[in-house]
């Protein structure tokens, strides 16, 4: 899976993976990281979610990361903000409105700085396993010692469908996040599952995660 996957998504509009509402997981169970308002947060694969609204509603700072220019450009103008553009080095453009930025470029490459609290609600469920382990090294090196990840995954069998989004067991979180305090705050058996699959079971995790 390369960038071109991703930025024909966007340009074709399949897009199922976004949510028109912020996700209730993240208004559930954020105040279990202790989140400080001046607190910087972190969000990988961002595309144009709601949910950069409701942490800027909480927190000073919001930072997202994004490959497509469609969906970075798509946030700013469905809210009406005029963000303050900025090109960047390596191929990256940074948007900026009030507290949220968006850095439009490749994750591995962003120059995002550190933070204290990472949401994760559709990056690591992105990723192919094959990419999982750089992802998530990628993650950990931009949280500072005691940062907290709020993540949410996805379990079902995977031969029953292709990603993304992924299945990602709980041995696998436990197995990448080895050397963190891990915990499962939350299973959703009764999250909806993709449109038009078969798909035997299907759940949803919420997990707090914190860098020791």
């Amino acid at each position: 899976m390369d960038a071109e996957f991703w930025h024909s998504r966007w340009a074709e509009n399949r897009i199922g993976f976004n949510l028109n509402d912020t996700h209730p997981m993240l208004t559930n169970f954020w105040h279990t990281l202790s989140p400080k308002r001046e607190e910087r947060v972190f969000v990988p694969l961002c595309g144009k979610s709601v949910d950069l609204t409701w942490l800027s509603a909480q927190h000073e700072e919001v930072v997202g990361v994004e490959l497509s220019e469609i969906a970075t450009r798509a946030y700013f103008s469905e809210h009406l903000y005029t963000p303050m553009v900025t090109n960047l080095s390596a191929g990256q453009t940074l948007y900026k409105f009030d507290e949220v930025s968006i850095y439009c470029g490749d994750y591995f490459s962003a120059p995002v700085g550190e933070f204290s609290l990472i949401y994760d609600r559709a990056a690591l469920i992105a990723m192919p396993e094959t990419m999982r382990a750089a992802y998530v090294e990628r993650l950990l090196s931009v949280l500072k010692s005691g940062g907290r990840i709020l993540l949410i995954t996805l379990n079902y069998p995977q031969d029953e469908m292709d990603g993304p989004p992924f299945s990602v067991s709980e041995d696998e979180v436990r197995q990448r996040f080895s050397g963190c305090d891990i915990t499962l705050l939350n299973t959703d058996f009764d999250a909806q599952a993709p449109k038009n699959r078969e798909i035997s079971n299907f759940s949803e995790q919420a997990w707090l995660i914190i860098k020791r």
